[in-house]
């Protein structure tokens, strides 16, 4: 079985970008061409997969990944599950790596059912995991990285600003909770790291703060980050390369409303959705890569 971060470097490099697009869709984001058809939260999820579908296939040779947050379907009850699934495997289809931010996590037998919702069926390669409970409630998950070869990235540094009451705050020796979280996961993952150097147990660091990221990264050689806070959030090219090693690689960050939403801004303005889109997702793309120095 490959490790599933392996898998993730090789696409990166095919395609020369650290990019992974999430496709988080809000009804204000469709067009009207699309939108003028929600009644309800039928429509509503019918609706957002035609729109999942279009951006995909604008960017689909241009990103490696994509980034499904859950909560954007589980507003739509059982119909927005099914558009959730119907992306994820248009997605598979198209040769994306895709990734489920939904954050769970448990204890015991609640989290071997979350991994079984998520990892059964293949349609999803990662998942987000909250890392609160502590090793009980992460070992069903590592179990599925390296019996199945699926991977994880677990919450270490956000990109929300309240995140710091919580993930700043000092342990008894003196470290910061993020720092103390990044040593757990490269001790949860040091089992699975692949030829590449780096576990299919990673983190979630935001590009909100270079300064941490940069900590992290120093500090744990082979724990692969997931980076949001790129775009509608504020960081920039500059920022995410922090979480990336001497080599440009460690590292995936995520761009939502800023590829999804592009065509609602003036820099894109009168072009459709998908090709606004495929336009973002190229300035990104350039935009790390200077970063990167590439």
């Amino acid at each position: 079985m490959k490790n599933m971060t392996d898998l993730l470097i090789e696409s990166i490099i095919s395609k020369n970008n650290p990019t992974v697009v999430g496709l988080d869709p809000r009804i204000e984001y469709l067009p009207d061409t699309i939108k003028k058809s929600v009644t309800d939260k039928k429509s509503a999820a019918q609706a957002i997969t035609e729109f999942n579908c279009r951006i995909v296939d604008a960017v689909k040779d241009i990103v490696p990944a994509v980034k499904i947050q859950s909560a954007f379907y589980e507003m739509f009850s059982h119909y927005g599950i099914v558009a959730m699934e119907e992306t994820a495997e248009y997605c598979k289809k198209c040769g994306l790596i895709v990734m489920a931010d939904v954050k769970r996590n448990d204890i015991g037998s609640t989290a071997e059912a979350y991994a079984s919702a998520y990892f059964d069926g293949g349609l999803y390669d990662y998942i987000t995991v909250n890392p609160y409970p502590g090793y009980d409630g992460i070992k069903p998950f590592t179990d599925r990285c390296e019996k199945d070869g699926k991977g994880i990235f677990v919450l270490a540094r956000m990109s929300n600003p309240s995140a710091a009451q919580i993930q700043n705050l000092t342990v008894s020796d003196g470290k910061p909770i993020y720092i103390r979280v990044g040593e757990l996961i490269e001790e949860w993952g040091k089992t699975a790291v692949g030829k590449y150097g780096y576990s299919s147990v990673g983190a979630v660091v935001g590009a909100t703060n270079p300064q941490e990221a940069a900590a992290l990264r120093e500090r744990f050689k082979t724990v692969f980050f997931l980076v949001p806070g790129y775009g509608a959030q504020g960081g920039k090219g500059k920022d995410a390369a922090a979480s990336f090693d001497k080599n440009g690689s460690g590292a995936i960050v995520n761009n939502s409303r800023g590829i999804i939403a592009a065509y609602k801004t003036d820099k894109y303005a009168g072009m459709t959705y998908y090709d606004a889109a495929r336009e973002a997702a190229a300035a990104m793309k350039q935009d790390l890569s200077c970063a990167l120095g590439k």
